[in-house]
This record gives C-alpha cells, structure tokens and sequence, in this order.
C-alpha cells in the first residue's frame, strides 16, 4: 500500500485524520512545540486501520508517521509528564472545539487520560507516513 498523506482543514477533515491515528503509540519526548513558526509536530508509530481488513485478519501493521499541526498559538497538557520523554502514550481521538470560527481548539485525548490541548487560529494538520509499514504483533482492542 501507498504511504498515507491527508491534509484537514475543517472539523469534518480532521476526524478523517483522528481515525486514521486511532491507536497510534507516541513517546513523550517526540512532541515538537515551535512557538516562533506557530507548528506542533508529533513523530508516531500509528497502527494502519486503512488496511487491518475485517475482525479476523491475521495481518497488522504500523508506520512510521508524523502529524504536523499549522497556526497553532498555544500547547497545553494535562495528565501527562513531559519530564518522562520515553514514557509511551496511545492516541484515542483528536477532536475540534471551535471558539471564534475559524479559530478553536484541537485536543488529543490518549488512554489513561492524559490530553493535549492546541490553540489554533484554524485548522490546518497533516498526517504523512514516512517509511515502509512492518508487521505488528497485535491489533488494538476496545472494550465494549
């Protein structure tokens, strides 16, 4: 398969965006905040949904991606320890509270409750795999 490239520029692009991201494992210390170019990055390793097939497919896999966030004007956290860089959060859902349209927020909820929160002027993200996809050894499971 292709390597994946979105681009969000409304709500409805950007929970695109939060599906495609759904799962994917990120270390503390990969977040990128720069304030002077108004740009959030965050290097993941996301699981690829888009080709995890039905309940019973045996094959998963993950990539090598980075979701890039433009316009952003402020970056806060909550539950998370940014001292622990090699501590591993797993993304939930990136959701988008609209304040002073186009204007709002983007928060990124991970499991076991940690959250980040991006004031942005509007909405401008980018996912983009950067390698080839390799095997993972298990699919992420929810719970009812």
């Amino acid at each position: 398969m292709e390597q994946l490239k979105l681009v969000a520029l409304d709500a409805d692009d950007l929970e695109i965006v939060s599906a495609h991201v759904q799962d994917a494992v990120i270390q503390i210390g990969a977040f990128d905040w720069r304030p002077k170019e108004k740009r959030f990055l965050i290097e993941m390793n996301r699981f690829v949904w888009e080709k995890a097939g039905g309940i019973f497919r045996k094959h998963n896999e993950r990539r090598r991606s980075i979701l890039h966030f433009d316009r952003v004007l402020a970056v806060r956290s909550s539950g998370i320890d940014r001292d622990k860089r090699q501590d591993v959060l797993s993304l939930l859902t990136i959701g988008f509270a609209e304040d002073d349209a186009p204007a709002g927020t983007i928060e990124l909820l991970f499991a076991g409750g940690g959250s980040l929160a991006l004031d942005v002027e509007c909405i401008e993200t980018r996912l983009t795999d950067l390698g080839a996809a390799w095997a993972a050894s298990s699919r992420p499971a929810h719970g009812a």
